[in-house]
């Protein structure tokens, strides 16, 4: 057993399995309970209204996803299966399908900073420690941390089908942007587009710029 030999890797990816599922499911009722509280019962009815990840399983971007992100050496990212809703249902339209998309990123945003709190809160100690390595507490959190400063911006771009593109459509409210808003499976070749694009760089640059403030703050009080 001594000479057993363990994928560093591979453990790290396992043990980040249950931040990355809580992030998904957190943005996905975020999504469910504000329209909820704005008058529309679609998730709920669908059972969508649950912390619970399983609940929210995409099979491509739940699944498939990490597994590709992972045999390719991408950090663990992914998205879940979308939240029905009804924007008819709301008391004002456009308001509300507004609000309802940004909670999505912001509640992302809000726990990774739940996540940092817990860096600067609780000490670092050891998950596994191998011959040449340990993996701690604070590298779980800190890709936590990471993960959902991604998906909060990520979804935040106006690009179909992410968040961004119904708060685009929420400020601008005309024709355009709604039709800009369902152009249904097109969308996901102009985001496959936007990726493989030189503007992909500069989107990370933003990720990697908040990332390396929290990273200096920790290091100014820790």
């Amino acid at each position: 057993m001594s000479n057993l030999q363990v994928d560093v890797r591979l453990v790290m990816f396992l043990i980040s399995l249950p931040i990355f599922f809580l992030s998904l499911g957190i943005h996905e009722y975020a999504h469910a309970y504000s329209a909820y509280k704005l008058g529309d019962d679609t998730a709920k009815k669908s059972g969508r209204l649950t912390l619970n990840p399983f609940k929210h399983i995409d099979l491509i971007g739940t699944v498939l996803m990490p597994i590709a992100a992972y045999a390719s050496g991408f950090a663990l990212i992914g998205w879940a299966k979308p939240v029905p809703v009804n924007p008819d249902a709301f008391a004002n339209k456009r308001l509300g399908d507004g609000i309802v998309s940004f909670i999505g990123p912001f509640s992302n945003l809000s726990f990774a900073l739940m996540l940092f709190t817990s860096i600067l809160v609780f000490p670092s100690s050891a998950v596994f420690e191998f011959s040449n390595s340990t993996i701690t507490t604070h590298d779980i959190l800190w890709y936590g941390v990471f993960l959902n400063v991604f998906l909060g911006f990520f979804n935040l771009l106006p690009i179909p089908p992410l968040d961004g593109v119904h708060i685009l459509h929420s400020i601008f409210y005309n024709q355009y942007t709604k039709k800009y808003a369902n152009v249904g499976f097109i969308g996901s070749f102009l985001l496959l587009i936007f990726i493989y694009s030189p503007l992909w760089k500069y989107f990370i640059s933003v990720i990697n710029s908040v990332m390396n403030l929290f990273i200096s703050i920790s290091n100014s009080l820790l």
